[in-house]
């Protein structure tokens, strides 16, 4: 390191972790700045590239985010682009510790639910459930307790439902939970403490599935009106 803090490219590649390769290709594709150039040959960096280069890697090999992309979002606001990748990380951090605490083993699960081993095993080959070797996460719980109910409440393959019925709820709500990542990335990101952030969704969570039922409720029953009026 230089009097005045700059880094050359050999101490660039080992504090950030990134091959010197790496980082002359960024360089080329207008990912860092403009080093400072003492001669033609000669040229020093900035402290600060370190963390620009960890965030651009991140952004690549963990969000598989095309370098094209990693450019526009550095460019509108890096500390915004830091602050998103804080905010999902703690958030999927918490999210995986609390699957791991609330695993319900296979054994368990079939003494609890009056569900056949094979929709359960169909269930898992079309991932609406998702077990590992320790069993069942809490939302793969749920699912089965839900499908549970509706068998006990007289839907039936006699009758022509299927495990294959769920795929239709999943399609639905697939791009409607990405709208919604957006809008709480969006206006979270950089405006709250990631801490803070992951307990407002996850105080989210209950209330999102009550609004959810109870407006899927009216959509059914104005829609069974709306075929009915039509028939007239």
């Amino acid at each position: 390191m230089t009097d005045n803090g700059l880094l050359k490219m050999k101490e660039l590649a080992e504090a950030s972790g990134v091959s010197s390769g790496t980082i002359k290709h960024y360089l080329r594709e207008g990912l860092l700045p403009e080093p400072v150039k003492t001669s033609r040959n000669m040229a020093y960096y900035p402290p600060e590239f370190v963390e620009r280069i960890r965030l651009i890697k991140q952004l690549q090999e963990e969000r598989f985010m095309p370098l094209k992309n990693i450019k526009a979002v550095l460019d509108e606001d890096p500390e915004r682009a830091r602050a998103l990748v804080e905010l999902e990380d703690r958030i999927l951090e918490r999210a995986a510790a609390a699957q791991e605490q609330g695993r319900v083993s296979r054994s368990e699960v079939r003494r609890r639910y009056d569900i056949p081993a094979n929709v359960l095993e169909r269930l898992e080959e079309l991932e609406v459930l998702t077990p590992n070797s320790r069993g069942y996460d809490a939302d793969d719980v749920k699912i089965i307790e839900a499908i549970s109910r509706f068998r006990a409440g007289g839907y039936v393959e006699e009758l022509g439902f299927t495990v294959y019925d769920t795929l239709r709820y999943r399609e639905a709500l697939e791009p409607l939970v990405k709208q919604e990542v957006a809008a709480l990335l969006e206006r979270l990101a950089g405006e709250v403490e990631p801490d803070r952030a992951a307990e407002i969704i996850a105080a989210g969570t209950e209330p999102l599935r009550a609004l959810i039922g109870a407006m899927h409720s009216k959509l059914l029953v104005a829609e069974l009106r709306r075929q009915r009026d039509a028939r007239g």
